[in-house]
């Protein structure tokens, strides 16, 4: 656990309102981000944000037309902040992305490499989203994984189902922030 990094990722107001499905999904995270902390696990939060204007965007992609047509990520937004109950702490990573990875248009790579970081659990909405791509794009770049099943949330409970409990184990520990927790007190 010495070289790991809690993700969290894009527990965003307007994100959090369309997929909260009221099971307690805050306080779990939190949960994992305090066991963090009090672990020395550095916290990097993971933030979607689209510059006015929507340069970033092509025509051609049809996810990013479909954030656009919901009024959704723009940066300086009230709903695209982090939501308060979750929210970074002084010194605290804030990694701007544009695109479904954490790593797509960001510097977290950067980030991570800087803090000789080399393997990353992984929180935050969606799971069908930016765990999946964030996990893809990971796997390429050889860090290890954990997955936090109950600090991830989707809109889908069947997708997400499918995914922590079929896909993501082949590449990936899968575990309740409970479990993480132990393993992380007996490090």
């Amino acid at each position: 656990m010495a070289n790991s990094a809690l993700l969290v990722m894009d527990v965003q107001r307007d994100v959090l309102a369309l997929a909260d499905d009221g099971s307690g999904y805050l306080p779990r995270l939190r949960g994992a981000i305090d066991g963090a902390r009090a672990a020395g696990i550095p916290v990097i939060y993971v933030v979607m944000g689209l510059r006015p204007g929507d340069p970033e965007v092509s025509p051609r992609s049809k996810v990013m037309a479909t954030i656009l047509r919901a009024g959704l990520f723009t940066e300086g937004a009230p709903g695209t902040e982090i939501h308060d109950e979750v929210a970074p702490r002084q010194g605290d990573v804030v990694v701007t992305k544009r695109r479904g990875s954490a790593f797509s248009g960001s510097d977290l790579d950067l980030v991570l490499r800087a803090r000789d970081i080399d393997s990353l659990v992984l929180t935050g909405i969606a799971t069908s989203a930016v765990v999946l791509s964030t996990l893809w794009h990971a796997i390429d770049l050889d860090f290890g994984l954990t997955v936090l099943t109950d600090a991830c949330l989707d809109t889908d409970p069947e997708v997400h189902r499918m995914l922590t409990e079929k896909l993501f184990p082949q590449w990936a520990d899968v575990l309740t922030v409970e479990d993480w927790l132990k393993a992380v007190a007996q490090q």
